[in-house]
């Protein structure tokens, strides 16, 4: 197409003073006709491409027409050989920062965890119960007693209630059964 504009950039150059109407109108018609003629070669060049309309073709057209399709998905390979190693060589260094964030993590996690052993040590384990008594919302209800100690349980004998004089039951017992 550049070349098309360049051809009659200069043609106009050349003939602007002797250029009239009439002249133009088949300037264009010829520049119109080779359009053509370039767009239907195009054409049946893409249709040969795509593996139509090869019956009339010989054989070196053929093996033109075949080197000329290798060389192309030659470049195709190597464009998505290059594609995908980017892509890998990427994922690559992601996979290697995450491994070391999660390195870190390992020692912070094992840093707290000495922190840890040594403020039990330090303090025992009373002192981390107390601790943890003390950090417990105001509203929880606790007994006083330590929760971890064992229960137990003894059975009695339910000790004799005395009763009222008159035979009727008080109305403050209740009925059981």
């Amino acid at each position: 197409m550049k070349s098309i504009i360049e051809r009659y950039s200069k043609q106009k150059e050349e003939c602007q003073p002797l250029l009239n109407p009439a002249s133009e109108v088949k300037l264009w018609k010829r520049e119109a006709a080779s359009l053509r003629k370039e767009l239907q070669c195009l054409q049946e060049y893409h249709r040969q491409l795509m593996g139509e309309e090869l019956s009339g073709l010989s054989i070196k057209n053929l093996e033109n027409l075949e080197n000329k399709l290798e060389k192309s998905m030659k470049g195709v390979r190597i464009k998505k050989d290059q594609i995908l190693t980017d892509e890998i060589k990427e994922l690559s260094q992601k996979g290697n920062l995450i491994y070391q964030e999660n390195q870190e993590l390992h020692k912070k996690v094992d840093l707290i965890s000495q922190e840890n052993a040594e403020l039990r040590k330090v303090y025992g384990e009373r002192n981390v119960d107390e601790a943890n008594r003390a950090s417990r919302p105001p509203y929880t209800v606790e007994n006083g007693y330590d929760l971890h100690a064992p229960i137990r349980l003894q059975l009695s004998q339910p000790q004799p209630q005395p009763q009222p004089h008159n035979s009727e039951a008080p109305a403050s017992s209740m009925k059981l059964g």
